[in-house]
């Protein structure tokens, strides 16, 4: 970070500099939808004709302790992680891990079937894969 006097000479300039980091903060999340980098678990969204695939990084987490919910094309991922402290006589220099709890919000389109839902963990990864309705389904019509 560069340094900045409190009392700037020239008050055009520092608003300049304001908006230039505003901007630069808007630029942090990709979509509307998503939510700026940074958040637990770190999470990929995409999708296919047939479904839309969401993958949620989440190594060290029981899949039990994890709660998984659609209510009105908003799908949430919640749950805790804990951690064991280290023992008594140790000394932490640097904890980078994320410990507590978190929760996620995603936006669905409107075209899913909320009725058909499958959410997998394996490895770490939580993947949830939701179906699309058969009336939203790409289809060829055919020129009698």
């Amino acid at each position: 970070m560069m340094y900045r006097s409190l009392f700037p000479r020239d008050v055009l300039s520092e608003l300049d500099r304001l908006q230039r980091e505003m901007q630069q903060g808007l630029h942090l999340s990709p979509s509307i939808r998503g939510i700026a980098r940074g958040g637990f678990p770190a999470m990929n969204v995409g999708g296919t004709a047939k479904s839309v695939e969401i993958y949620a990084f989440a190594p060290g987490i029981d899949p039990a302790t994890l709660d998984v919910q659609i209510e009105k094309s908003v799908l949430t991922v919640a749950g805790e992680r804990r951690l064991e402290p280290p023992g008594e006589k140790a000394t932490v220099h640097i904890d980078e891990r994320f410990a507590g709890r978190f929760r996620r919000v995603v936006t669905l389109p409107d075209d899913i079937d909320p009725n058909a839902v499958e959410a997998k963990y394996r490895d770490g990864v939580l993947r949830i894969t939701i179906a699309r309705k058969a009336d939203a389904q790409p289809r060829r019509i055919t020129i009698q």
